[in-house]
């Protein structure tokens, strides 16, 4: 803009510079070729202050400013200043844009607040109470539950406020929520009106203008973030419209501008973003290097049937069969889908994806995007609520998703990588924390709140009990260090369960019955006592850890996968010394208290003390027959800790960068990096992928196995094996299979087990094939072999070429009574009803 215009070019100036005192209300109002309306709005505006504020110099101010009209807007502005010296023009030799033009005018009012309005007054001044209302409550506590953010050297004060400050701005809000979500056309998200007419704390509105740099529509979110990052409270009112506002004329140029602004005003998140997907591929590269070809080396069986997942979802849906149950494998029994890890939140939405490329894209897409979501929420989570840096926040976000047991997990456990809707869940609930003293609406946020545990449900349970766990833990630890707040927080917090209750069970009902007490449900899954984490687990490195030792951490682990913790002592110690450093802080003792008892709960019912032969009692013993605990492998609770450990490397970092001497500035971003660059991730390993048998890809699979029958591979696919449900995703579920890699029940008492419950044919050809001598065939054994393929409903007995062969098939051969059909690479026994 134009220096002598943006002073304030204007007849009737000298009257209105000459005013010094304060100004009550500065109404700021852009305009751009309004020659046929600003002189009604002026007189309008003039009209309405003076009968509601009073005619002295200093009751309002006026501050049009003329965006480079090439009509007469400008001279109809002057006209009416001559007369009236409260008018003021502020003028832009050329047009830069609504952004600038209401920065100008800010800038260059000076009431006590400021009113931004259009020049066309499509929302009557009248609506003014009701902004003048919101904006004179207390509508929220000092600290704005930004707790973490305030500066150290406020904080002991600041936490000691009681009572509360007005908001720093109050937005009029005119229609429909979501088609105000999407008012811009062609620029979806971009929100039309958000500052359309809106009243400011006059001294917070210019350090916000002042501190914005958008000359165009998005200045509007610009202002408005800026002024929530300082913790200031932004309300929102509803207000009626006089009339219904024309469509603006929109041309390619303003979309392509607005899409720049938009980009720009969202550069720093989308940069973050960009890294983590960048970080994200790097973990998984070896994996799309070749799709078709490659396995994950250490994701034992999980990647064969998490692909199957994908593609039994995409089956049941687009066959119209129900997506909570399916018998395609645990022939005859089936599989209680629900009760499985199927991921239907996004295993359903891909279904196009799963058509058009395959279940393996979707499954490494899951994985790899999921995974840089989670990093991203959960950078927008501690950024939002603990620290001002942006790369403090990445950093902390990053450590969150990609911490070694979220590494160890993304081998084939994509629930436990999926996480991006826990911190979207946290939010939630510290939002009801705050509760309506804080201008929140707890209605609201208890809907939100319930919606969003819902789908996380469908893509998760069991990160989310354990989540809730962390979160349990948390709110207690706050009660312990600051039960004023913690009681405080109470009230709203727990309505707003409630209504989150009030909106899942409607919609959780009938899965959740069917879970629970459907076809092949059962009542919880056994683990063995080997569950917990070693306490050496605690301070060594994960396998794909730079530092990392495959064969120290598989003696330390259940698998690979199950590696919980492996955080390494140097960023343990890091932790424990950011704690010290900043034990002031409340948050920071509520995080070191939530860290300390999940890893003392992952240790599990009994820890053995290391070098030793003592066991000692364990706190997990407390939880380990509670309803769905009992179900939880007790080593994953130690996962709460890597968003306890990103957010205590944020508030480090954000501290750590302000610190003035360069030289402790540079000790602690070596300390920082010293603890972790032994925890970087190590890209995936993989493995070639076993082939598919030439009898299941060429299709001669269906002269066997007629419909409603079931393939018996040998052998049958379990835990241990189950390529066989690969075979079946690339045929294209044409055929059911018996056995299987699956959660399902077993026994009277219904005790989940992993796979199909063992028969004696199913034991006999696994022992057999794994190296035990068969045993003589006896008319028994025949009749044992003719009831358990007749359980099966069974078509054909397939046994691909493979080690120990020959002793399968002769026995095979003579448990039916007959020799095997060479079909392509495999032996095949027709076994259907009277064939045996």
């Amino acid at each position: 803009m134009s220096g002598p215009a943006a002073a304030g070019d204007t007849a009737g100036t000298g009257a209105a510079t000459a005013w010094l005192g304060a100004v009550g209300l500065s109404v700021v109002i852009p305009a751009h070729e309004d020659e046929h309306r600003i002189g009604a709005t002026l007189d309008a505006v003039r009209e309405h202050l003076d009968a509601r504020l009073g005619t002295g110099p200093g009751d309002w101010e006026l501050v049009v400013v003329d965006d480079g009209s090439a009509d007469g807007t400008a001279s109809v502005v002057r006209a009416a200043a001559a007369e009236e010296p409260r008018i003021r023009l502020v003028r832009s030799e050329d047009h830069r844009g609504r952004g600038a033009a209401l920065r100008a005018g800010v800038l260059a009012c000076a009431g006590e607040r400021v009113l931004l309005t259009g020049a066309g007054l499509t929302t009557p001044l009248a609506e003014l109470d009701r902004l003048e209302q919101a904006l004179g409550q207390d509508g929220q506590d000092g600290q704005d539950g930004q707790d973490s953010r305030d500066d150290q050297d406020n904080q002991a004060n600041q936490e000691n406020q009681s009572g509360g400050e007005p908001p720093a701005a109050v937005l009029g809000r005119t229609g429909n929520r979501l088609v105000r979500a999407l008012g811009m056309p062609g620029v979806p998200g971009f929100r039309a009106d958000t500052c359309g007419f809106a009243l400011f704390d006059g001294d917070r509105a210019r350090a916000a203008f002042g501190a914005c740099v958008l000359d165009g529509p998005a200045v509007d979110a610009e202002v408005l973030r800026w002024m929530r990052r300082q913790g200031w409270q932004v309300a929102e009112v509803p207000v009626r419209s006089a009339t219904r506002p024309a469509a603006p004329r929109r041309t390619p140029g303003d979309r392509r501008r607005a899409l720049v602004e938009l980009f720009r005003l969202n550069a720093g998140g989308l940069a973050v973003a960009a890294v983590f997907l960048a970080l994200s591929v790097y973990v998984f590269h070896g994996l799309w290097a070749d799709l078709d070809g490659r396995y994950l080396k250490d994701a034992l069986q999980d990647q064969n049937q998490w692909e199957w997942f994908v593609g039994v979802a995409t089956d049941n849906i687009t066959h119209l069969r129900n997506p909570l149950f399916t018998t395609a494998q645990g022939m005859p029994e089936g599989v209680n889908l629900m009760a499985n890890a199927t991921m239907l939140g996004l295993t359903v939405p891909l279904i196009p994806v799963t058509l058009l490329f395959g279940e393996t894209v979707t499954f490494a897409l899951v994985l790899t995007l999921g995974m840089a979501a989670s990093a991203w929420t959960w950078y927008w989570l501690i950024r939002r609520r603990f620290v001002h840096s942006r790369w403090a926040a990445a950093a902390g976000g990053a450590l969150a998703a990609f911490a070694p047991p979220m590494v160890s997990h993304a081998n084939g456990h994509p629930n436990f990588v999926v996480l991006f809707m826990i911190p979207l869940i946290i939010d939630r609930a510290l939002r009801l924390c705050e509760g309506r003293n804080q201008g929140r609406n707890v209605v609201r946020d208890g809907v939100l709140l319930g919606l969003f545990a819902t789908y996380q449900i469908f893509l998760g349970e069991e990160p989310l009990l354990i989540a809730a766990l962390g979160m349990l833990v948390f709110s207690l630890a706050y009660l312990l260090v600051d039960r004023r707040r913690a009681l405080e927080a109470a009230r709203p917090l727990g309505l707003g369960l409630v209504i989150a209750a009030g909106v899942c069970v409607p919609l959780l009902v009938f899965p959740l019955y069917w879970q629970f007490f459907g076809p092949q449900s059962y009542h919880s899954v056994l683990h063995g006592d080997n569950a917990g984490n070693s306490p050496r687990a605690l301070v060594e490195y994960a396998a794909r850890s730079l530092f990392g030792d495959a064969e120290t951490a598989g003696r330390l682990s259940l698998n690979t996968t199950e590696q919980n913790a492996f955080y390494g002592w140097p960023l343990l110690a890091f932790g424990v010394a950011v704690c010290v450093w900043m034990w002031q802080r409340k948050v920071v003792r509520a995080l070191a208290i939530t860290g300390v008892v999940a890893l003392a709960l992952s240790l599990g019912p009994w820890v053995p003390v290391p070098r030793t032969d003592v066991v000692l009692p364990g706190p997990w013993r407390l939880m380990v027959e509670l309803p769905l605990f009992e179900s939880v492998i007790e080593g994953r609770v130690a996962m709460v800790c890597a968003p306890v450990l990103g957010v205590l490397l944020a508030l480090a970092l954000d501290r750590i960068v302000r610190v003035r001497p360069r030289e402790l500035r540079t000790l602690g971003l070596l300390g920082v990096a010293a603890a972790l660059i032994p925890v970087l991730p190590l890209p995936l390993a993989v493995r070639e992928r076993a082939p598919v048998p030439a009898f299941i890809a060429s299709g001669a699979w269906k002269g066997y196995v007629k419909d409603g029958e079931a393939l018996v591979p040998v052998p049958l696919p379990d835990p241990g094996q189950a390529d066989a449900l690969h075979w079946q995703v690339e045929a294209g579920f044409g055929f059911r299979l018996a056995g299987g890699y699956y959660n399902g029940p077993w026994g009277p008492d219904r005790i989940g087990i992993y796979g199909a419950t063992p028969r004696h044919l199913s034991n006999l050809l696994r022992d057999v094939r794994y190296g035990a001598q068969p045993p003589e065939i006896t008319p028994q054994w025949r009749e044992q072999a003719r009831q358990d393929l007749e359980f099966w409903k069974a078509g054909a007995v397939v046994l691909p070429f493979q080690d120990r062969g020959i002793e399968l098939r002769d026995m095979i051969s003579e448990l039916v009574g007959r020799q095997p059909e060479k079909v392509h690479d495999v032996w095949v026994w027709r076994v259907g009803p009277g064939q045996v």
